[in-house]
């Protein structure tokens, strides 16, 4: 079978819109975090940015005409670029097989190379510090010593590229599907040697489910059992909150039991039932799921609104509920609320909304769905478990 086509709900659409236009990344950076074609991106902005009406855009200012001196030491200063992204191209096809084999040869490589290329170029491209060859030139080591400093240099740049989230689990599955064979404790030895953290979770603060109201409460037809052998067997959906400088921004979600995925989502400054519809609403049009998927929720008013279950059964979804006040019926779901506070929301100071919504789109779509491997997958990511399954 075929890999489905992706759909893209307007809303993701419109975040993907306002990053390119308020975050300072450009739209190759952008679709790239989100897997996309920057043409596609590019498409777009051109269609959408003159809607956005977010605080925070910045208007695109007309370029001034440059001078023949600004136009010479712009051409300079991209051929010294263009040359420095030449000798990094180069130097890391003839270093790849190193860095996958893992073998203690990257200090090596550099310095077999430092009379044609800069030292400090080789070691960016290899994930190195030029320090660390230096220290490394300068005395006799044995071959373990070497073996554990390239280690943690590869360290790092994991954990660089998880954002700071990924403990020594993580960082033990990412070298494993490299085909490098390295204990864990060996990686958590090295961590608490060289500084190295994954982020650590924080007290939860109070639940945001009002169950106090007298629309019908579905059965709990889950019972707390996850097992699901597709996508789009059960979804779990919840709400949540983020502090920003502006007051609460509420969060809703809709996660995906199979693959762990959020495939739908919807952020505001209010509870009202509207945000859970919208986040329902891009779950159907991502997905289309066949009729007879379970709908797992607390008993909150916005899951048990006439409107949020007339949404369900014109969809051919079926309605579950949680026991009440027991978030272990709702676990999954509340998991990923606590790996996105605990990794994103608690160390970060969210000045406006906009700023948070941004960022929170980012997380999600640009690392948590596409790139974060998962405890519960096997230690690979929500997208590359709905793409075997595809």
């Amino acid at each position: 079978m075929g890999a489905r086509r992706r759909v893209f709900p307007e809303a993701f659409k419109r975040e993907a819109v306002e990053r390119v236009t308020s975050s300072g990344l450009s739209a190759g950076q952008v679709a790239q975090e989100l897997g996309l074609h920057e043409t596609v991106l590019r498409r777009w902005v051109r269609d959408l940015a003159p809607q956005a009406t977010g605080p925070a855009r910045r208007p695109i200012p007309q370029a001034a005409v440059p001078s023949p001196a600004d136009l010479a030491a712009e051409n300079a200063r991209l051929r010294r670029e263009n040359e420095r992204l030449r000798m990094e191209r180069d130097n890391l096809k003839k270093s790849r097989a190193h860095l996958q084999s893992g073998l203690p040869m990257k200090f090596g490589l550099v310095d077999e190379h430092r009379a044609v290329w800069p030292v400090r170029v080789m070691c960016a491209a290899l994930g190195l510090s030029a320090s660390g060859y230096y220290a490394w030139r300068s005395r006799p080591e044995s071959l373990r010593a070497q073996t554990n400093l390239a280690l943690t240099d590869d360290i790092r740049l994991i954990h660089a590229e998880s954002r700071g989230t990924y403990g020594a689990p993580r960082i033990h599955a990412v070298l494993r599907g490299h085909g490098r064979r390295v204990g864990r404790s060996r990686i958590e030895r090295l961590m608490r040697r060289a500084g190295i953290r994954g982020l650590a979770a924080v007290p939860r603060r109070p639940r945001t489910t009002d169950s106090r109201h007298s629309y019908p409460i579905a059965p709990n037809r889950l019972a707390r059992n996850f097992a699901t052998s597709t996508p789009n067997q059960v979804w779990l959906a919840d709400l949540t909150y983020i502090p920003t400088g502006e007051g609460w921004l509420y969060l809703a979600g809709v996660l995906d039991m199979y693959t762990r995925k959020l495939v739908g989502w919807s952020m505001r400054e209010t509870l009202h039932t509207q945000i859970a519809l919208e986040a329902l609403a891009m779950a159907i049009e991502r997905q289309r799921p066949a009729p007879g998927l379970i709908h797992h929720s607390d008993r909150g008013i916005q899951y048990a609104a006439e409107a949020y279950r007339g949404a369900l059964a014109s969809a051919g979804i079926t309605p579950s509920m949680s026991r009440k006040g027991d978030c272990w019926d709702n676990a999954p779901m509340e998991s990923f609320f606590h790996t996105l506070k605990t990794e994103r929301v608690h160390h970060r100071l969210y000045a406006t909304r906009a700023e948070a919504r941004r960022d929170l789109f980012g997380y999600i779509e640009g690392f948590y769905n596409s790139r974060r491997l998962h405890s519960a997958l096997g230690y690979i990511s929500p997208a590359e478990m709905e793409r075997r399954a595809a």
